[in-house]
């Protein structure tokens, strides 16, 4: 914690200075932040038109990030706009933190993915469900095939699709998918829907 307390002062210091004009302190201050980085080096790639950085991404790295990126992908191939692809990556986080999960847990032991789906033929195969582009997919055709999935609160409709014994478990993850979904949508796409910081106050579309 000292190392870390020490560390960041000296950031602060070399960021005032450059921001004074000490032409050194620039650098410094890039090599500093580039330390104190809990992701791995990574150079940022592309998940179909998703550009991915290397993180943190409200705490996310790239390997967590590029599964983000494919469920939003998912999304979008349904039409479905910002806000319901944020309440997919919400789910997921609850879920699996955003990893592809190759094993269950107590509540399902059978359990697999990027969101913990069961082997009950609701969710394909194994390869389907470790598949984080088509578990997504089946995510999706399972939440739109929801009455009032456009309009329910998200913590309530991943309830609706995962089946979590709290209904509320998910909503503490809904500012951070909002975060993250936010920091991959395209600049040059136009989300169809609003999204909004308030779990209840947005269409889901």
């Amino acid at each position: 914690m000292r190392k870390l307390i020490t560390a960041l002062v000296v950031v602060c210091a070399l960021a005032v200075a450059a921001a004074i004009g000490i032409p050194a302190a620039t650098g410094l201050v890039q090599q500093a932040q580039a330390a104190l980085n809990p992701c791995p080096k990574a150079a940022p790639v592309m998940v179909g038109d998703i550009t991915v950085p290397r993180g943190p991404v409200a705490g996310y790295c790239q390997s967590q990030l590029v599964n983000a990126a494919q469920i939003m992908r998912a999304a979008e191939a349904r039409g479905i706009g910002t806000h319901t692809q944020a309440v997919g990556v919400m789910t997921a986080m609850g879920e699996s933190k955003l990893r592809n999960i190759s094993y269950g847990d107590e509540a399902g032991p059978d359990s697999r993915g990027i969101f913990q789906q069961r082997d009950n033929g609701a969710w394909g195969t194994l390869a389907d469900r470790m598949n984080p582009y088509i578990a997504s997919v089946n995510f999706y055709a399972k939440l739109t095939s929801i009455p009032g999935w456009r309009t329910m609160p998200p913590t309530e409709l991943a309830h609706a699709v995962q089946g979590n014994a709290d209904a509320g478990y998910y909503e503490k993850y809904w500012t951070r998918a909002q975060e993250v979904v936010a920091a991959l949508t395209p600049t040059s796409s136009t989300p169809s829907s609003t999204t909004s910081s308030t779990p209840s106050a947005a269409p889901a579309g």
